[in-house]
């Protein structure tokens, strides 16, 4: 089981700037990435859709012998994971989970901001789970959808004049509420990063991707499954890419998220894995 892969699902691409930050925090393990690029995106479907789906990508990871399953997808972590952790044999790192723990850590004034896609906003994902968190702190959560900011790193313009524009009309409401902490509620926003950071100087970024590495590595650690340098050499990732169609775009996106070209991608169908 220690030598078996990581798994990680997403509705889309979006997931691949967590898969990212897992092979920055873990380089020497295996990954299986799934991406539901012919449904995507789920925002718009209902609950139970987004669970029929979320159990068919978790059965895939499971049929590839994952010894974790990672749901890089806000939408199915907000309506779905329990779902997932329902049928899933391995232990399931969501996305809504680490963000909020660290945004709890960050926050000194205790005003945090959350932006992300209408549908995550909208399910007050990050709001319930801080406030959960928060050990009866009175946490004010500030919320902002940003349906825009999607299409705009699909497109690749991040360094596009109006893109700045965008990000200021977004960022007003945030930046007027004294905010200390702000949530990248959405695995596409990490590519708006240095962005944010210029705009929005001291305050601290939450990359949910990132803290979700972070929370794998003590996980796996403590179950004695984690992949240490010294127990093998590898020169880059090895990753077996799965989608469940090729969009036109797909190469040129994959290698603004990861940095590297993903080389073909195995195409699958995930409804005949309904049961």
């Amino acid at each position: 089981m220690k030598n078996n892969p990581i798994g990680v699902f997403d509705s889309g691409i979006g997931g691949l700037s967590v898969l990212k930050q897992f092979i920055r925090f873990l380089p020497f393990e295996r990954y299986v990435y799934l991406g539901d690029t012919a449904r995507v995106p789920y925002g718009n479907r209902s609950p139970e859709t987004v669970k029929r789906y979320a159990r068919e990508s978790t059965r895939f990871l499971l049929e590839h012998d994952v010894k974790l399953i990672v749901v890089a997808c806000n939408t199915v972590s907000s309506v779905a994971l329990d779902v997932v952790r329902e049928i899933s044999t391995v232990p399931v790192i969501g996305m809504i989970y680490p963000a909020a723990v660290a945004a709890l850590r960050a926050t000194v004034n205790k005003k945090i901001g959350v932006i992300g896609t209408r549908a995550t906003i909208n399910s007050n994902a990050y709001t319930d789970e801080i406030h959960k968190l928060s050990n009866g702190d009175k946490i004010e959560v500030i919320s902002q959808a940003c349906p825009l900011f999607v299409p705009i790193i699909e497109e690749g313009w991040q360094e596009h004049p109006a893109t700045k524009l965008i990000i200021e009309e977004y960022i007003t409401t945030l930046k007027s509420e004294n905010i200390d902490t702000l949530v990248l509620g959405c695995t596409h926003y990490p590519l708006l990063k240095q962005l944010l950071t210029e705009m929005m100087p001291g305050i601290s970024l939450i990359d949910s991707g990132e803290h979700a590495a972070v929370m794998a590595v003590r996980m796996l650690a403590g179950q004695e499954r984690l992949v240490e340098e010294k127990e093998v050499y590898i020169q880059k990732p090895e990753i077996e890419f799965y989608v469940t169609d090729i969009p036109s775009t797909f190469y040129d996106i994959a290698q603004r998220f990861l940095g590297f070209t993903v080389e073909s991608p195995q195409i699958v169908s995930l409804g005949s894995l309904i049961k």
